[in-house]
């Protein structure tokens, strides 16, 4: 996993917990915690990051992820505005992840392992959303989801259809946007 994920979880837990939740969790999880943007570390050291939060917060592990993500928005949002700029809601702004993110993600943090997002439309007018990624962090994806909406100021219902945390091959998500 790249080092800015790292970077944006110490942020986030030191703007809301402070330093010495950040260093409790480096201890936990036994890190020495220096992480640089760009470089590359084992994905087993964020799950152990995400272990160490979970007994730090008082938090399951899911809702970690779900925290960090919806945490690291406004955090995004200052080291890389150009992302926001062209979007005004954010249904537009999640549905670009894929096209126009993910692809400047990897310019700028070459062998970054983005996870897989296809949407497409349900039958009851939400949004479909298929989650693919080996590192299995659906709830980190549905924190930046929520996040994008506290951001843009829009509100949106998310449900888990299926998960791959529970067996499935994919997590499948239903993405309702209110209006």
């Amino acid at each position: 996993m790249k080092g800015v994920v790292f970077n944006l979880l110490e942020d986030a837990v030191i703007c809301a917990h402070g330093m010495a939740a950040w260093d409790s969790m480096l201890e936990l999880a036994r890190l020495d915690g220096a992480y640089t943007s760009l470089g590359s570390y084992p994905d087993g050291e964020v799950v152990a990051l995400v272990e160490a939060a979970s007994t730090v917060l008082v938090l399951p592990p899911g809702e970690v992820l779900r925290w960090f993500g919806r945490s690291a928005i406004p955090l995004l949002h200052k080291r890389y505005e150009m992302f926001f700029t062209p979007h005004h809601c954010a249904q537009t702004f999640v549905a670009s992840v894929n096209d126009i993110i993910h692809p400047e993600v990897r310019k700028l943090y070459a062998g970054a392992g983005c996870p897989h997002f296809h949407f497409h439309d349900l039958e009851d007018g939400r949004t479909g959303l298929t989650y693919q990624s080996p590192r299995r962090m659906c709830r980190l994806a549905q924190g930046f989801i929520e996040g994008a909406a506290d951001h843009f100021g829009d509100k949106v219902e998310i449900e888990h259809l299926s998960c791959m945390l529970d067996g499935h091959p994919v997590c499948r998500i239903a993405l309702g946007w209110a209006q």
